[in-house]
């Protein structure tokens, strides 16, 4: 390779971790202000004052703020998607849905606000994202009602409706993301500390592993 090449190639590298960086920059305050502001109230000129850049390099990014809405929301239903991955290589539910609820309640911890988002958007009636709603997750959903009822069938749980046991663990898990000021509130106004986010979970797996008749 000539030096030419090599400093061309260095050249483009460096083009590209700018560019990731500043994507990551951009998400991570998009997914504050929609949280906060929700999609209405949202602006791309506040996004640009919280990620600290100008309102141009927004644009350059994401054309529009429904562009960069759909990506908040697209990034956090693909973290929990590979969190639902213990469904699929789980050779039962203890070990599938223990896996899931660990999982989706450190997403709760480390993306509050992407998950803040989702159920912001949800609860206005998906004015953004129905199209994602009947396409995407109906998909995903049929496909984790199917595990959960082969785990039926085959004797290794209680005869739950599995969509109803779907709803309960979203609900319970996010519960921590969309609530974190609640739960705050009521443990004296301080975050929960690793200890506590690990007795959470327990708690959690405890008490629907044993409604479905997986611990005794």
């Amino acid at each position: 390779m000539n030096e030419n090449a090599q400093v061309s190639r260095i050249t483009k590298a460096k083009r590209t971790d700018i560019r990731r960086e500043n994507e990551r920059v951009i998400l991570a305050a998009a997914e504050k202000v929609f949280a906060e502001a929700g999609f209405g109230g949202a602006t791309m000129q506040l996004i640009a004052d919280m990620a600290g850049l100008p309102k141009a390099n927004l644009h350059y990014y994401f054309a529009t703020k429904e562009d960069l809405y759909r990506k908040v929301v697209h990034d956090i239903f693909e973290i929990w998607l590979r969190a639902a991955d213990s469904f699929d290589n789980a050779p039962g539910p203890k070990e599938g849905i223990g896996a899931y609820v660990d999982a989706k309640m450190d997403i709760s911890r480390r993306h509050p606000f992407g998950s803040k988002v989702w159920a912001s958007e949800v609860m206005h009636g998906a004015p953004v994202i129905q199209d994602y709603l009947e396409t995407t997750l109906r998909e995903w959903t049929d496909g984790r009602i199917a595990a959960i009822q082969r785990w039926i069938d085959e004797g290794k749980m209680a005869p739950v409706n599995p969509r109803h046991l779907l709803y309960m663990l979203w609900a319970t898990t996010q519960h921590y993301a969309d609530f974190g000021h609640q739960v705050e509130t009521l443990n004296d106004g301080r975050a929960l500390t690793d200890r506590q986010w690990r007795e959470a979970k327990d708690s959690v797996k405890t008490i629907i592993l044993r409604g479905i008749g997986v611990l005794s």
